[in-house]
Parts: structure tokens; sequence; C-alpha cells
């Protein structure tokens, strides 16, 4: 990797930009999110008490419910800064802009055996593209894991880009596989670390591994394959041990990972209710309505969507089940069971739409969502003359953020033809894939989650700029070519 002279002429301007950005965010748009409260209560008890745990009864009770990663990380500020929120945005911010850097590099490894003056538009494209990023700037301004995992997620790219530049096949020395081997496992240990933030994380580590195993699949380097998949794990294992020794030793269970529903140990989810609601969900707002007032507050039967039923009975069913639901004040084990069983009906019915449509339709809302859910917009485009009249600037917004996304996307897939020069290109692709697709199956469709991905996203879309006119590169960006994606894709 060589960042050009030229560049370094851009980059403190850029960053003062960015962090610019970020302090906007901070002063006019503040966001707390639900999550936010579990957070810094875990960081306070860890500190303040020695406990990594909940009040309840006037007691302090250790808990696993969240990875300690982010607690940790609000906990070092509260040390330094007392417990004001604006540190720890300021502090996101600086984290935020660190990851605007990994961005460059790795674009700029991406775009390693093109000549200076490519490498020149291309770097400078991606910390351009990196900073003004409202995305990603946004979370700054909100207590949750998303800029440390991002982070983290990108720092952990790059490591592993820096393999694309071994050849396998020619390691002969001991030396050189003491090289090969210590990257996958500083890879691993960022992702290890990645996890303590968020435990979706060693999805990088799946995806890099099954990249390049398909990329080296012969005899010959199968062991220096398996080698280097050994160093990788142990480094993924190195920082989980302790929080998996912790919780072993506090509440008698070997635990690796926070649980699947962040649920207390012994809890009875509705995991019945869940499957239902992803037979039809692909809209967060439709969580809201439904999946996040779980465990007792009331579910009306008309905040959901026609699609929600099948037919009359079905939809007759459901408004029995939920009159039980909201006169015992909580989901009985008698009614969840009724749910998996409407599940698995509509799923036998039509197991295209559950298997197929559903992930297709979550992982567009998730992608091209407006992004407005930490501004103060509705996000609601459609139908457009009732979003207009409602409000102007709100409409305004909305529209731009959801043009960006598609601009990021477009410039994305331009990037990507040029995976033939760049070997890195395909573990990007298949990162976000297999993320993606990943996070359809989810209980509920959550856009933020697929922020980590966005600064590889526009590293990829900065290699756009190999063209000698990128001011013609947006004109190049592909329409979405349905019309039921554009009746949900301004939703969130």
């Amino acid at each position: 990797m060589m960042l050009t002279k030229s560049f370094y002429k851009q980059l403190f301007p850029a960053l003062l930009v960015g962090f610019g950005l970020r302090l906007f965010f901070i002063w006019q748009f503040p966001f707390y999110s639900g999550d936010t409260p579990y957070y810094e209560e875990l960081a306070r008890n860890w500190l303040y008490h020695g406990v990594y745990g909940f009040f309840s009864n006037g007691h302090l009770y250790p808990s696993d419910v969240r990875m300690p990663g982010y607690p940790a990380f609000l906990a070092l500020i509260y040390s330094l800064a007392g417990l004001g929120r604006n540190a720890v945005f300021v502090a996101q911010a600086f984290v935020d802009l660190a990851t605007c850097i990994l961005t460059v590099c790795i674009a700029a490894r991406l775009a390693a055996g093109a000549s200076e003056p490519i490498r020149n538009r291309i770097t400078t494209a991606a910390i351009w593209l990196a900073v003004l990023c409202p995305f990603t700037a946004n979370y700054a301004a909100v207590p949750l894991t998303e800029v440390l995992t991002t982070f983290l997620t990108t720092l952990a790219i790059f490591i592993f880009l820096l393999l694309s530049g071994y050849q396998l096949d020619l390691i002969r020395e001991r030396i050189d596989l003491l090289r090969f081997v210590r990257v996958w496992f500083l890879g691993g240990l960022v992702v290890g670390l990645g996890t303590l933030v968020r435990p979706e994380t060693p999805l990088l580590l799946a995806t890099v591994l099954l990249v390049y195993w398909l990329r080296w699949w012969r005899p010959v380097n199968w062991g220096k394959l398996t080698a280097a998949t050994l160093w990788a794990t142990a480094g993924l294992l190195l920082p989980l041990t302790p929080w998996a020794a912790r919780n072993a030793h506090t509440l008698g269970r070997v635990q690796f990972l926070s649980p699947r529903y962040a649920e207390t140990f012994g809890d009875v989810m509705p995991t019945g209710f869940y499957a239902w609601t992803k037979t039809w969900m692909f809209r967060s707002r439709d969580a809201y309505l439904s999946t996040w007032k779980l465990p007792a507050d009331p579910i009306a039967l008309s905040d959901f969507p026609a699609s929600a039923f099948d037919s009359f009975e079905e939809r007759s069913r459901v408004a029995s089940l939920l009159e039980r639901y909201n006169r015992e004040r909580g989901m009985a084990l008698q009614s969840d069971m009724e749910f998996a069983k409407l599940a698995s009906e509509r799923t036998e019915r039509h197991p295209i739409r559950s298997y197929v449509w559903i992930p297709i339709e979550r992982a567009a809302v998730m992608w091209f969502t407006p992004r407005t859910a930490l501004l103060p917009y509705s996000g609601k485009m459609w139908p457009l003359s009732d979003g207009w009249h409602q409000s102007p600037a709100g409409f305004k917004i909305t529209l731009g953020f959801a043009l960006l996304n598609i601009l990021y996307a477009g410039l994305a897939l331009i990037g990507a033809v040029h995976w033939r020069e760049s070997p890195g290109i395909a573990l990007i692709v298949a990162f976000i894939v297999i993320r993606t697709a990943f996070l359809t199956q989810l209980q509920t469709c959550e856009p933020r989650y697929v922020l980590v991905c966005l600064p590889a996203l526009l590293a990829l879309g900065a290699q756009s700029w190999r063209y000698h006119r990128p001011e013609l590169v947006p004109a190049l960006i592909p329409v979405i070519p349905t019309v039921r994606l554009s009746q949900f894709v301004f939703t969130r």
C-alpha cells in the first residue's frame, strides 16, 4: 500500500471538515436509543461497583446480556472525563475519523497495482467520501456500539487485505510463513475485539476463511491454510476467553457470546411470535409496532400490514391471540405455540416468499432506507404527495439521504468491476453479502446493523475514480429495477 504525496495535502482539510460534520450532529441532533441506558448502566456499575451487571430490587446482579466491549469503552471515558455524554460523543467522533483513515488505506490497498495518478484520485475520493458520509457521522452523536464496531471491523478488513499480497504457492521459507500466519493472527485478534462489542463480528473471519481457502485451494497450500486458520481462530478466542471465563466463574456457564435475544438466563422468549413476523415483516417500523412491544405493551391488530395475513380466517386467529396477549399483558406459552404454528403454515403455503422474497425485501430496506432514524424526520416518502405536504423540509432531507444511499451503492458496483485487478474486492463483496444475508434472519430489521459495511463499501466505490472522467461516474449508477421496491425503499 502506498499513499501518494499529493494525498497528504488533502488529509488534514478532509479530517477537519469531517470533524466539523460530526460536531454538527453532536450539537444539533444528539440521540439516545432504547439500548443506551443498558450500556451506560453496565459501564457505571462496572466502573464504580466493580460488577458488570444491573440493579434489580436494590441489589446489583452480574449479567451477560450485552457484550462488554462498548461498556468498557464508556467506562474508560467516564474514568477520564466523568459521566457526561458529550465526552463520549467527541471520543466517538475521533474514532469515526480513524475509521475514515482506514477507509483510505483499504482503497489504496485495492488500487495497489494502479499508476500513481490513479491511486491519488482513488485515495482522495475515498477520504472525502468517508469524512462526508452522514450515515456514519450521525452515529457519533448516539451512545451505541456502531462507531466502535465499525472501526474494529474496518481495521480487521484492512489487515486481512494485506494477505492478498502473498503468493502462497511461493512461500517456502519458515520466516515467510511466520509473517503470513502473523497477519492471520492479528486479524483474528481484531475480530475478537470487535466481537466483544458486537457478537456477530466473527462473520468477517468466516468470510475471510471462505474467500482465501477458495482462492488458494490446492493441495500444496492446505497445510499453510490450516496453520493460518488455527492462528486466526486463536486470535479470535484470545480476547473472548476472559469473558467466557468470567461467565463461567460468576454465572456458572461458559458463554463466549451474549444471548441471541439479549435475554436473562432462564427467560422464555416468544420465538413462535418472532417466527411468524419473519414471514411478512421487512420494514423496521413494523418492529416498533409489534416485536419491540413485547413482553407486555399492548399490540394493535390494525398496526399490522395486510401482508401479515393470507386470509380472513388467519387474521381472525391473530386477532384472538393478540386479544389474549393484551388481556394477560404477556405472551403465554400456548399463544406463542399458536404463532409458531401460523408461521409454519404460512411458510408451507409460500416457501419462496418466506425464504427468498422476504429476505430480499429486508436486505433492500436495510441498505436503501434514508437513515433518518437519529434525526427529527419521519423518513416516510410514500406516497410522495403526502410526504411533501406533511413536511417539505423533512421530505427534502429524506429524499436526499435516499439518493445518497443509491449513489454509494452505484459507485460500489462500478468499483467492483475492477475485481480482476484487485482480489481484495472479492473479500469485501463477500463480506457485505454474507453479513446482509445473516441480518435478514434476525427477528427484526435493523438498518443500522449494515453500517459496519459502509467504510469498505465507500473504499470500493472510490475505485470508480479509476476512470479518467470521474465526474461522469454518477451518471452510470443503475436505476432500481422494480416498482415494488420503490414502494418500501423509502420507509424505515
